[in-house]
């Protein structure tokens, strides 16, 4: 893994070196390039949104697609439902549209084209129409966005069954990821934390892809395990490296996806540590890491040396001042404070 400050990041936030000889690319280019190859590779593949067919949208995440795909990357208008569920009818209708949605925080105002007709669909018809829908676009907190542009909303849609949940934290992990999600016949929902767009990170030229429901160890321990996804695995990594001078071996593991989410890999590692916590920087109460915590008693209780810690937001929404900001929103600190809390 590689990481690189840059201006929209989080302090505390890791860098770590540059291998020799690898291709190193930003988040944001690895992910337009896994969209630009399935573009070219089917012609159903669609893309639009608010702000992306001129400048490549607001984050630039879009940029290598303009000029490469022709009419299949265009505008709409201000209006997530109409969005979302033009998206709904184009699958059902034999497209592949991976569609923005601009800010996580305006699912809510398309809410109910994604709940009851995106998630429900494929159900609703005995499985008589596939689709591969990709809801994508840039969510949690950055420097001072305020309550309506810095949510984390991944466990509402990782609550309501029908959807699967994409949460990548590198780059090689975005292109993987977006990959694997146009290829789906479900609908995703594709999760880029505004912080992580900047950063730099080894990505092979060659095809690969990374699939749904797999996780990755993104730093091997045996004291302690730690569960996280996005923004908060890097924080996660820095902790176990602040903790590794003390003595304490942290294992950091990176679900990667929430719907379906890597049962298998948490276990495993927690029966190795004994003990665990669950990071997120969603709110923590009722957060996913509530699931996650759930499931490790319900198959480890009588393995676990302590009880598992859960680190997330405040229960508060995400604050303009600086100060509060950062004083809402889970940090390093806070995930050491977990571990040793463990111990």
């Amino acid at each position: 893994m590689l990481l690189e400050i840059s201006s929209l990041m989080i302090p505390g936030m890791i860098t770590e070196v540059i291998h020799m000889g690898e291709r190193i690319i930003t988040f944001s280019q690895a992910l337009c390039e896994g969209v630009l190859e399935e573009m070219l590779r089917d012609e159903r593949v669609i893309t639009y949104g608010e702000d992306i067919a001129k400048q490549g949208g607001i984050f630039g995440a879009y940029k290598c697609l303009l000029g490469k795909v022709g009419d299949r990357i265009f505008d709409t208008p201000i209006s997530e439902e109409v969005i979302y569920g033009s998206a709904l009818g184009a699958a059902m209708a034999g497209m592949i549209p991976v569609v923005e949605f601009h800010f996580a925080d305006f699912l809510f105002t398309g809410i109910t084209a994604i709940t009851n007709q995106i998630m429900k669909m494929r159900y609703m018809t005995g499985g008589q129409v596939s689709l591969p829908i990709v809801l994508r676009g840039p969510d949690g907190v950055a420097k001072s966005a305020a309550a309506q542009h810095s949510q984390s909303i991944e466990t509402i849609f990782m609550h309501v069954p029908g959807i699967k949940v994409v949460v990548p934290s590198t780059p090689y992990d975005a292109k993987g990821l977006i990959k694997s999600s146009i290829r789906d016949p479900d609908p995703i929902i594709f999760f880029e934390h505004k912080a992580l767009y900047k950063i730099r990170g080894p990505v092979p030229e060659e095809e690969y892809f990374i699939p749904l429901g797999k996780a990755h160890i993104k730093r091997e321990g045996a004291d302690v395990t730690v569960i996280a996804t996005s923004r908060m695995v890097h924080e996660a990594v820095k902790a176990a490296e602040q903790l590794s001078k003390e003595g304490i071996e942290v294992e950091v593991v990176d679900l990667r996806t929430l719907v379906p989410w890597d049962r298998d890999t948490v276990i495993k590692s927690v029966k190795k540590t004994g003990r665990a916590v669950v990071a997120h920087e969603t709110w923590r109460r009722a957060g996913w890491g509530a699931e996650i915590a759930s499931t490790i008693y319900e198959e480890l209780f009588d393995r676990l040396e302590a009880p598992i810690q859960r680190v997330g937001a405040r229960n508060v929404p995400h604050p303009f001042s600086p100060p509060l900001e950062q004083f809402m929103i889970p940090k390093v600190e806070d995930i050491v404070d977990a571990v040793k809390r463990t111990l």
